[in-house]
């Protein structure tokens, strides 16, 4: 199916029309933060599983219960998305965890005013698109991604669900140091490697203000790391039917690594993405560890 048949136009960004609706996106913008909330951004496919597993896991000082239990769509649910308005989030003990691909611009006046908690990932974009194309072909609700040179021009351009990842890094890098952020990126969870992954949960803590020991530090990122996750029913999407989301095509939890895009792109193709990364992020100072 075409854009036309599964996409909607929000505020001149695509979405898919499946997980967004005026209801779901009426919910967004009417929505009330609070100052301790806790909320995780990301352009799609830069490692907002990870966090929602993670994020969980540190409030509550290691208690695996909330990621054994609830759906990772439920326990840290996206507010534009379908499931918001009907999980009483309002009702939820502080502090709440939140989800969303949203653009900085596009939060809601409350996110301005109660200023809550964020921790934005930022992932190699090379690598978001190697990912955003195989889930493109395993999920029913998203365009078809062939031929990979036209949907890589079509990622390189924003027309594509969310925009351009250019735009959407630059806006949450703008943010205001007296605003409550916290910028990582999916490269400091070096997946493979726990070490690596208990300076993320140990970073990841004190944003938070909570304080872990080593035990815990250590059992959280034990948890994390992509093959443990891989396995866990409430956040590999494996529940999801076939026929919204067939794994049989490409697994949710593909490879976890970084630099596979090096397996996907031809060389001129990654020559062009070079040229129009050094064109988009020419203005910006941060230094990104793919850099």
């Amino acid at each position: 199916m075409t854009e036309a048949d599964l996409y909607l136009s929000y505020k001149g960004m695509l979405l898919p029309k499946a997980v967004h609706t005026p209801e779901s996106l009426r919910h967004f913008e009417e929505f009330a933060f609070r100052s301790d909330d806790v909320v995780i951004v990301t352009y799609p496919k830069s490692g907002t599983t990870w966090m929602q597993e993670i994020v969980p896991l540190v409030l509550s000082g290691g208690d695996p219960a909330s990621v054994e239990t609830l759906h990772n769509w439920d326990r840290v649910p996206w507010l534009e998305e379908t499931r918001a308005p009907v999980l009483n989030l309002e009702d939820r003990p502080s502090p709440r965890m939140f989800t969303t691909h949203f653009h900085h611009d596009m939060m809601p006046a409350s996110f301005f005013t109660a200023k809550p908690k964020v921790i934005y990932v930022m992932r190699n974009p090379k690598d978001v698109f190697t990912s955003f194309f195989h889930y493109h072909g395993m999920v029913s609700f998203l365009v078809d991604p062939n031929p990979q040179s036209e949907f890589l021009h079509k990622f390189l351009d924003g027309k594509v669900i969310f925009g351009t990842w250019f735009d959407h890094v630059k806006s949450w890098l703008s943010v205001d140091e007296r605003q409550r952020i916290l910028h990582i990126s999916y490269e400091d969870r070096i997946v493979c490697a726990q070490q690596d992954l208990k300076d993320a949960v140990r970073k990841i803590a004190q944003f938070l203000e909570k304080p872990l020991d080593a035990e815990a530090i250590e059992r959280i990122a034990h948890r994390c790391l992509f093959k443990n996750m891989k396995k866990n029913k409430m956040s590999n999407y494996s529940l999801v039917p076939l026929d919204i989301m067939d794994q049989t095509k490409s697994e949710f939890f593909r490879k976890g690594v970084v630099g596979d895009w090096k397996n996907q792109l031809t060389v001129a193709e990654a020559e062009y993405f070079d040229a129009v990364y050094k064109e988009k992020m020419k203005d910006v100072k941060y230094t990104f560890p793919w850099d």
